[in-house]
């Protein structure tokens, strides 16, 4: 993401003007933009015109609009961004508070406008312009006859390939049909690799597995990469780590991730730190249930007492529809960071934002324990708003 301009007064009132530039930028902008907001872009727009001899027709023009935003929508999987809303600037094309959708495209600017922008939003803003937090893990989960290939960036898990053959059991006396599926499976696994991994990008890629599938796959792959001298692969043969997975389901990333050997490779990436964070909250939640609170009420209470030692907060939350819902998520941050706490905003489309989010999507761990708080509500899910 490219910051052109930044304009915020002291109220916090202003507008900031932004270019896409990877597919991930549309994250990044589904949460900067909310109802209410005030969104300038290029678009497409229908047009009807009338000849002098008084037939109709229809052209597109390309035209700038200004929309009060109404209607957020984003595909995950494409990386697409549509916002809709009504016009509300003079426009040649489009009469005033007439609708429109605008659909966000890379590497064409925009401009979003709010009447409040909060420090979650800014700081959103800050690391989507850092150039540090690329994407730079992949992750190949698999078991025989599945697999997924994913790239784990620092606000979501994209999964690029799913690969599903049927393998056969194997037979007393004859496993050739086996053993034919299982390279059949190997080799598409491998494609779906090179076709998806950028090698000059990603200086890690994971191959998790139960059982031997993870050394009999990588023995495969580097033993054609070498009978058809495929270079990129042999080149990048260092950058493939193996680590246990229980399945070969997107979910078992998590315990790739948590892997020690995984951690300190990936000590600098924001979804290792994540993984870690909640792992570290479940084992609170186990040994010392009195330092490790979820359910917004709970939480809020912890942190008047200044007890929170680390918050994790899903980004989803930070969506809500009511303002002051959503003011209330953002001052329990700054609170926290006031009081020297610190802060993990989840991504909900990483698998640990997923399971944050099963436990009412905001969680805290804390400096000493707060038993008379845990007696006051039995059933912290009950405090989500």
């Amino acid at each position: 993401m490219k910051l052109v301009r930044k304009n915020i007064e002291k109220d916090n009132a202003g507008q900031v003007t932004l270019i896409p530039e990877e597919p991930e930028d549309m994250w990044h902008t589904y949460n900067l933009v909310q109802v209410g907001d005030s969104l300038r872009a290029s678009t497409i727009r229908k047009v009807q015109t009338e000849s002098s001899t008084g037939s109709v027709g229809s052209n597109r023009v390309r035209t700038t609009l200004t929309l009060c935003v109404e209607a957020i929508d984003f595909d995950s999987q494409a990386c697409q961004l549509r916002v809709k809303g009504t016009n509300i600037q003079e426009n040649e094309y489009v009469k005033m508070g007439a609708y429109h959708t605008i659909e966000l495209e890379p590497n064409r600017q925009f401009t979003l406008a709010k009447k409040q922008w909060d420090s979650v939003v800014l700081e959103r803003i800050e690391q989507a312009c850092d150039p540090a937090w690329s994407a730079d893990v992949a992750a190949v989960v698999m078991q025989e006859g599945l697999a997924h290939v994913c790239l784990v960036t620092p606000s979501m898990t994209l999964t690029r390939a799913k690969v599903e053959v049927n393998i056969p059991r194997k037979r007393k006396g004859n496993c050739s049909q086996h053993d034919k599926a299982l390279e059949r499976f190997y080799e598409q696994v491998v494609q779906a690799i090179q076709r998806h991994i950028n090698f000059d990008v990603v200086k890690c890629v994971l191959v998790a597995s139960p059982g031997f599938v993870r050394e009999q796959f990588c023995d495969y792959m580097f033993q054609q990469a070498v009978k058809t001298d495929n270079k990129v692969l042999l080149e990048n043969r260092s950058k493939f780590l193996q680590v246990h997975a229980s399945s070969g389901h997107k979910y078992s990333l998590k315990e790739a991730l948590c892997d020690p050997t995984v951690a300190s490779r990936l000590s600098d990436t924001k979804a290792a730190g994540e993984v870690k964070a909640l792992d570290d909250f479940y084992k609170m939640l186990q040994h010392e249930p009195d330092r490790a609170f979820y359910g917004l009420k709970q939480v809020e209470r912890a942190n008047e007492a200044l007890a929170i030692d680390t918050l994790l907060i899903s980004d989803e939350l930070f969506r809500h529809q009511d303002v002051a819902t959503r003011s209330r998520y953002v001052r329990l941050v700054d609170s926290v960071k006031d009081n020297a706490g610190t802060v993990r905003i989840f991504s909900s489309l990483h698998v640990s934002g997923e399971q944050l989010g099963q436990l009412t999507g905001v969680a805290a761990i804390l400096r000493f324990p707060v038993p008379e708080l845990s007696d006051q509500e039995d059933d912290s899910s009950s405090d989500e708003d």
